[in-house]
């Protein structure tokens, strides 16, 4: 592993790249840290202490969205807008059907459309954020519609400029610049939590307990280690489907292939599926009824079992959804009868697509239910244990941190790889 980052600074060209992308992610710290003009950052940060929904939201914003800054918002509007795009190309409007046909055309089409669709959700989000904060928690010095208007128009501008900065990694960077925009904000908070961690379990014990706080820690550390491991292994297992093709005249080993169907396809999506599914009624609720928005917000705090309870549903029904989206069983066997490909035992058409669909969903029981736990893991531990709330274990973090680490580690190799054949070629 330490050969492969040592080679890939010795290469100019992928050194350049990597470099680029350290300055990109600056620039994303610098803004998150500058506030929103005429905001009160003290009274926001209270309000999101006390909110689940509202946490994770910080979380994915690298938090940015307790401190109002500039960059609060993060670039959740262009995810939401992309999800609600691919969710409509999926024969929902057939003008969208035929972009996703056209091939690369369509495709710059799609990208487009996906970039108004995600400026009107950030201006929307953004301006009843700013209304509903307003009304519950007196966020602003001047509140008027006027000041309501500049606020939402920065933080839109934000967030499309964040957008910017995710397109500049993926043409000049090391690639995937939106993931890794989300992936610098959640590693930038990663010390301060385990400074909080340790202050609470060592530096404020009390006499003579100095060792059961530095147990502690330590097991804190291990745990969160080994919950590492388990999202990685959640992420890079596979089911392998033995693939025969018809042209091969024996089945030794040389002769089959894999097909590798993911545990979770879904990655972390259905975890920010769910999560807007809780927040939209508190925002709506925020405009009509204050008492009603307070009593909605404690039944879907995530530090209640009801709230955690839908929430956990959700998720795990939500990756099932989102797989279904992702992977297409019957243009997969479609494909492999094109290719003159079939699954050993299994005929090829009808017989193939059903034992795909099998298999698939086989598999995504365990990918929705390993998604399941470790989502919730940091909102049941502090319930079930005297672990503070505000420490959190496993989570959504983690999961974004360590699939966008392994997707672009693996980017990484393969430019590398492809720098060194273009080397011996030349």
């Amino acid at each position: 592993m330490m050969h492969t980052f040592a080679s890939m600074f010795k290469n100019k060209d992928i050194r350049k790249r990597i470099f680029f992308t350290l300055a990109l992610l600056l620039i994303y710290r610098v803004g998150a840290a500058i506030p929103v003009p005429g905001v009160d950052s003290t009274a926001l940060a209270g309000s999101i202490a006390d909110n689940s929904i509202l946490s994770m939201m910080n979380l994915l914003g690298g938090g940015a969205f307790e401190r109002m800054s500039i960059f609060a918002l993060g670039v959740t509007p262009y995810i939401t807008a992309s999800i609600i795009i691919q969710l409509l190309s999926m024969d929902v409007i057939p003008a969208l059907t035929e972009m996703t046909k056209e091939g690369q055309k369509g495709r710059m089409r799609l990208d487009q459309i996906t970039r108004y669709l995600g400026v009107v959700l950030a201006f929307v989000q953004s301006f009843s954020m700013v209304y509903g904060f307003d009304r519950q928690f007196g966020i602003l010095e001047s509140s008027n519609t006027a000041t309501y208007l500049f606020t939402a128009t920065i933080l839109t501008a934000g967030t499309q400029f964040l957008v910017w900065l995710g397109d500049q990694i993926s043409l000049k960077g090391i690639g995937n610049g939106i993931s890794i925009i989300i992936f610098g904000g959640i590693v930038a908070n990663i010390p301060a939590q385990f400074v909080q961690v340790y202050n609470i379990t060592v530096a404020s014990a009390t006499t003579g307990a100095e060792f059961s706080g530095i147990l502690q820690f330590v097991l804190y550390l291990i745990l969160y280690v080994v919950i590492i491991l388990g999202v990685v292994v959640m992420e890079l297992a596979v089911r392998k489907i033995p693939i025969q093709y018809s042209s091969s005249n024996s089945m030794r080993g040389k002769d089959v292939t894999y097909l590798p169907l993911k545990i979770n396809s879904a990655s972390v999506i259905p975890v920010i599926f769910a999560s807007s599914i809780m927040t939209a009624p508190q925002i709506i609720l925020s405009f009509v009824n204050s008492d009603a928005y307070t009593k909605v917000s404690s039944f879907l705090s995530l530090t209640s079992w009801t709230g955690l309870v839908i929430y956990a549903v959700l998720t795990f029904l939500f990756t099932f959804f989102y797989t279904d989206l992702q992977v297409d069983p019957d243009k997969i066997a479609e494909n492999l009868g094109k290719s003159g490909a079939y699954i050993p035992g299994i005929r090829p058409g009808t017989e193939t697509k059903t034992y795909l669909h099998k298999v698939l969903h086989r598999i995504t029981v365990i990918g929705a239910t390993a998604l399941t736990v470790i989502a919730v893991l940091p909102y049941v531990l502090p319930m079930v244990s005297s672990l503070p709330s505000s420490i959190s274990i496993g989570g959504t973090g983690i999961i974004i941190v360590v699939g966008v680490a392994l997707e672009t580690v693996a980017q990484l190799k393969g430019q590398l790889t492809q720098k060194s054949y273009h080397g011996f070629l030349d």
